[in-house]
């Protein structure tokens, strides 16, 4: 058996579970113990496909002053607090996705890498913690140019992580993060996304492999429209034999709130009347046909499925042990 032939077979017999990484337990001075296992991955079948959830950590900061535009601040600190979230913090988490085929090991986004704070970069540990070599991934596919998605291409010293991966991008993506034109018109404290990107991709931009809507990137993955939180932002269809799934990435902040509450716009999202009509869209086809989706920034291991509720949607974990 070959490596890529072992990891399947690996990640097949983990589904459905989830793998922690670390010390079980730490005793203190006063004989207390305190829990040392956060969980890692967690790993579910579809189809012939094994799909891995991966956290690369989370964050917490104060809530910006008018995070939902179309919201006053007051009513945005009651509706986090109306699902349980601290009505005065921005609580994150970030949730790459790996997706074994049994030919291909495609990695959805790839966090932080060492760029951010000490609580993010932990998907090369976690991915170890399901066996996985960064070496052995053969395509990161990103679904836009934010930090927190691209950063984890490379450390800080520059060192790509994923060496014999083929990066592909949305090509709308591309055009619009990579048009000098654009970067300089653009705000001053806008500029550094802009530079972020260029980073990111480096001397390896020109072997980076630009792909449509509606195309397929490989066999049982296609990409699917879904801008608006950024002009080239890509949703994707995961389908094996009869099941599928989608991968939405940001379509939503926290689907705790925005699911819910549809119509709120977010103040990352850079068109929000777009990424509200997007939102809906595919939202309204995950309820109907009762799909699995798999969420950026959702509390973790983000993944399960959505109801219509009123104006809104609820979000309802997946079943994981």
């Amino acid at each position: 058996m070959d490596r890529r032939t072992l990891i399947a077979a690996s990640l097949a017999s983990m589904a459905a579970g989830t793998v922690t990484a670390g010390k079980a337990s730490a005793q203190s001075a006063g004989g207390a113990v305190t829990p040392k296992v956060p969980a890692a991955a967690h790993v579910f079948k579809l189809g012939d496909f094994s799909v891995a959830a991966v956290h690369d950590g989370s964050a917490q900061r104060p809530l910006p002053p008018g995070f939902i535009r179309n919201l006053s601040d007051a009513e945005t600190a009651a509706a986090f607090a109306a699902v349980g979230l601290p009505a005065d913090k921005l609580s994150l988490t970030f949730t790459p996705m790996l997706v074994s085929t049994g030919k291909n090991l495609v990695l959805f986004d790839t966090g932080f890498a060492d760029t951010g704070g000490p609580t993010t970069g932990k998907l090369i540990a976690n991915l170890a913690a399901i066996g996985i070599k960064p070496e052995d991934i053969d395509t990161v596919v990103l679904s836009h140019f934010h930090g927190d998605h691209i950063n984890g291409l490379r450390d800080k010293a520059g060192a790509l992580l994923f060496p014999k991966a083929e990066v592909a991008v949305p090509a709308k993506e591309w055009a619009y993060w990579m048009d000098d034109a654009t970067m300089n018109a653009a705000p001053e404290a806008a500029k550094g996304g802009f530079q972020g990107v260029r980073r990111a991709f480096g001397a390896e931009a020109g072997k980076v492999r630009r792909f449509d809507w509606g195309q397929e990137i490989v066999p049982g993955v296609t990409a699917l429209q879904a801008d608006g939180h950024t002009p080239g932002h890509t949703a994707f269809i995961i389908a094996s034999g009869k099941e599928q799934m989608m991968y939405v990435a940001d379509i939503t902040n926290n689907p705790a709130i925005f699911a819910k509450n549809p119509d709120f716009k977010a103040v990352f999202d850079m068109d929000a009347d777009r990424a509200i009509a997007t939102r809906k869209a595919i939202l309204d086809r995950a309820a109907a046909d009762k799909i699995r989706l798999s969420f950026y920034h959702g509390a973790f291991p983000s993944t399960g499925f959505v109801a219509k509720s009123g104006n809104g949607y609820d979000f309802n974990p997946a079943f994981w042990s």
